[in-house]
């Protein structure tokens, strides 16, 4: 045999031993990996040649059981083109479309701590001896567990829950709470956006992701959110304390406030205050404009802080 002749028939065994698989095998003898990859350096034992029985030049991935590196790729790009299928079918409707359940709860004092995850809340004040509470609740999955809802009061806290998990396609609560007059206030929510109306007593909301906005109110305020704006309109609170990292923040008073404190990471400030009184203001724009319209005494006790680091602050008379 020459040496040309034995060098090309190691070289066709070579070329059997990499492709070739034991019956029902999904893969090539040949696990080993290329420097770097995984703490091999190639240098890995080959197993013996299995005989190929198929025909000559057939190549091993017309073998039944086995699947070539374009196979899988060929099948991982059929189940990525079908999750993209049922992905545009999403969209299935909102909290408003579905049927509201009730529930009453009783509470024991004068205030309200609701914890809630995940929901848009609606507050007013009511003349009811229990908190009573409306929700409305949409969660359809293409593949995954059955989306759940819960609500549970232990003491004077309220607990709403929401959770979905998988491939979700819709998602979506919302509940209206009436809450017994003469009862403060406290709100946190991690997502979702929260409107108050009505309250005379004190009102504490902060939410990690929502807008937070607040109407014709009496009792002190202190609103907050993480990623979101913060509007009090027509609002006859004394203290007014109101922030946002992320939002602008917009305050409307009706009456003559005591003191007010606004502060923003990145959003605009615009602050309406009465006629017929003047005002101690204290204004700060790292990056923005600053614009105060008002009668300004240093020695009022109508205090006013406008503070942000981006955006511009307006400070003017309230129509």
């Amino acid at each position: 045999m020459s040496l040309h002749t034995d060098h090309a028939d190691r070289a066709d065994r070579a070329d059997r031993a990499d492709h070739s698989t034991g019956p029902g095998s999904e893969t090539g003898a040949d696990h080993s990996t290329g420097p770097g990859i995984g703490g091999h350096t190639g240098n890995a034992k080959h197993t013996a040649p299995t005989e190929h029985r198929g025909r000559p030049g057939q190549r091993s991935q017309d073998r039944p059981g086995h699947r070539s590196r374009a196979a899988c790729r060929a099948m991982a790009i059929s189940l990525t083109a079908a999750g993209a299928v049922l992905l545009a079918g999403c969209g299935g409707g909102s909290a408003e479309d579905a049927k509201p359940e009730h529930r009453s709860f009783a509470l024991d004092g004068r205030s309200l701590t609701i914890d809630s995850h995940d929901s848009d809340l609606v507050l007013v004040p009511a003349d009811v001896k229990k908190v009573e509470v409306t929700r409305w609740f949409k969660g359809d999955v293409v593949l995954g567990d059955s989306p759940k809802a819960s609500w549970m009061m232990k003491g004077d806290r309220l607990s709403l829950r929401t959770h979905c998990s998988g491939l979700v396609k819709t998602c979506d609560v919302k509940h209206r709470i009436k809450v017994p007059r003469g009862v403060a206030v406290s709100v946190r929510g991690d997502d979702g956006h929260v409107r108050a109306t009505g309250f005379r007593d004190a009102l504490t909301i902060s939410t990690e992701d929502g807008q937070v906005t607040v109407k014709d109110t009496t009792g002190s305020l202190d609103l907050r959110s993480d990623d979101g704006g913060v509007h009090a309109l027509g609002v006859r609170s004394k203290r007014i304390s109101a922030s946002s990292k992320d939002g602008a923040v917009k305050i409307e008073a009706a009456v003559v406030p005591d003191r007010v404190n606004v502060t923003t990471d990145d959003g605009a400030i615009a602050i309406g205050l009465p006629k017929g009184a003047s005002y101690r203001v204290s204004t700060t724009s790292v990056d923005g404009s600053v614009d105060v319209a008002v009668p300004h005494d240093p020695s009022s006790p109508h205090r006013v802080t406008a503070r942000t680091t981006d955006g511009k602050v307006s400070v003017r008379s309230a129509n």
